[in-house]
């Protein structure tokens, strides 16, 4: 198994940070980035390499591979996605569709959270679970949120964010765990989404797999400080968050 970071889009509501680096390499803490916190993660978990999936200035993370490698032991993989500033992030993943066949803990480039999260994943292996969501069940959602209806048993049943919150059981936080054995159904049912739309996201990609009867389950990560950066006080609150971890 093997570390995957999604770091391809342009994050315009970041701008001015985003007019020369792509969101996971915006500063969070002094000179650390969400992409430093999560490569620390994926090393404390004892994960040694890691593919990212590289779009919108790609060259910052390129200039950067050689100095992430030697500080956190984990050797990088880049993977180009030619459409990052024109296509939404079920495409994004289904560009690593061959990395997925090795296993993966994947994680958002925009998502500050602790490692626990990955142990959190890791421990819930086994039992025939193929895809495994970190799902935060304490937080209030809203609308902006990934919303998540989940059932004992069966797991998801509904991912979007556009439906009521109080309907939701939690929030998927961007965090998954990937199992070998889900990769081709999976790079499959990213395939029919983006070409459905290519504005879809990679969690409609997990829909599109529930809605052909494959199980996606889910992990409660408990009460976890967090936050998705989209704009800047998402930015103001993860540098609040980074410091700690």
């Amino acid at each position: 198994m093997i570390g995957l970071v999604l770091a391809a889009g342009a994050g315009r509501r970041l701008r001015p940070y985003t007019d020369t680096l792509p969101k996971a390499l915006v500063p969070v803490d002094g000179d650390t980035t969400v992409l430093d916190l999560t490569l620390k993660n994926f090393a404390e978990v004892g994960l040694t390499e890691a593919a990212i999936v590289v779009g919108y200035r790609k060259e910052a993370v390129y200039a950067r591979k050689a100095e992430l490698e030697a500080t956190y032991g984990i050797a990088l993989t880049l993977i180009d996605n030619d459409k990052a500033e024109e296509w939404n992030n079920a495409y994004s993943l289904w560009c690593a569709r061959e990395v997925l066949k090795r296993g993966v803990i994947l994680a958002n480039g925009d998502t500050v959270h602790p490692v626990s999260v990955e142990k959190t994943l890791l421990a819930a292996r086994g039992e025939g679970r193929r895809i495994i969501l970190a799902l935060d069940t304490v937080k209030s959602l809203a609308d902006e949120e990934m919303k998540v209806v989940a059932a004992e048993g069966a797991g998801v049943r509904k991912i979007t964010k556009l439906m009521d919150p109080a309907d939701a059981t939690g929030e998927y936080i961007g965090v998954t765990l990937i199992e070998p054995e889900a990769a081709e159904e999976l790079a499959d049912a990213l395939k029919a989404t983006f070409e459905r739309d290519p504005d879809l996201y990679y969690e409609d990609g997990y829909q599109e797999l529930v809605n052909r009867g494959f199980t996606v389950d889910v992990e409660p990560i408990g009460e976890v400080s967090w936050v998705e950066i989209d704009n800047h006080d998402d930015l103001a609150k993860g540098r609040e968050i980074a410091c700690r971890y």
